[in-house]
């Protein structure tokens, strides 16, 4: 798979953000945010009939720009950086077909749930940052099975101190999720919908919140 070979150097990074230091005064935060997911890239499939084998009715799947929210609960280190749980919902479709004329597959919502560390590269209030993590894509269609895999993330973003307390951010994080391409997915009690050949689906966030720490 020629993007596993790419996401090797991403994860190198994690153990360098998710290294736990020896604290000197812990700052807890929460940091709400939301934002617009943007596709990145589409899956192939070819569609199973009812006896789950594969059909001559091979396409692209993909799933629609759309909105989202999250939330990350953390710790800050003395990097200066910190370490974090992240969830984030995005409410979209999954569509098939061409450019100009997708056809709807189903409703479709999108959890990733990750496991993260910040680096900070402050310069008074302003501190630019770099991201890595690592956790579980969840995707789940109306009717369908709730489908999770392994994923990854990397990101970058600024952080701008208000007050000692509150701060705002803004970045883009790009996630990577691990497609099986030997298995079925989405499926219900009759039946499953595709046999999948991608290898990896991407995604991109947009991302403005609020940090708020104790």
């Amino acid at each position: 798979m020629k993007y596993v070979n790419r996401l090797t150097v991403i994860a190198g990074l994690l153990p360098l953000t998710l290294a736990l230091p020896t604290y000197a005064e812990p700052e807890l935060f929460v940091a709400p945010y939301g934002g617009y997911s943007f596709g990145g890239s589409s899956f192939d499939i070819n569609e199973l009939d009812a006896d789950k084998a594969e059909t001559d009715n091979k396409q692209s799947v993909g799933i629609e720009e759309a909105s989202h929210y999250g939330i990350m609960l953390g710790i800050g280190t003395n990097d200066p950086g910190n370490i974090y749980l992240l969830y984030s919902r995005q409410s979209s479709e999954l569509k098939s077909g061409g450019l100009f004329t997708p056809d709807l597959v189903a409703s479709l919502d999108v959890d990733y749930i990750h496991l993260g560390g910040t680096l900070f590269f402050p310069s008074g209030d302003f501190q630019p940052y770099i991201t890595a993590s690592a956790g579980v894509t969840r995707m789940m269609p109306d009717d369908w099975s709730t489908e999770t895999r392994f994923s990854m993330g990397i990101g970058g973003g600024a952080e701008y101190r208000m007050t000692q307390n509150f701060a705002l951010f803004a970045d883009l994080r790009g996630y990577a999720t691990f497609i099986d391409s030997d298995s079925s997915l989405f499926c219900n009690e009759d039946q499953c919908l595709w046999h999948v050949t991608s290898d990896v689906m991407w995604q991109v966030q947009a991302n403005l919140g609020v940090k708020l720490s104790f």
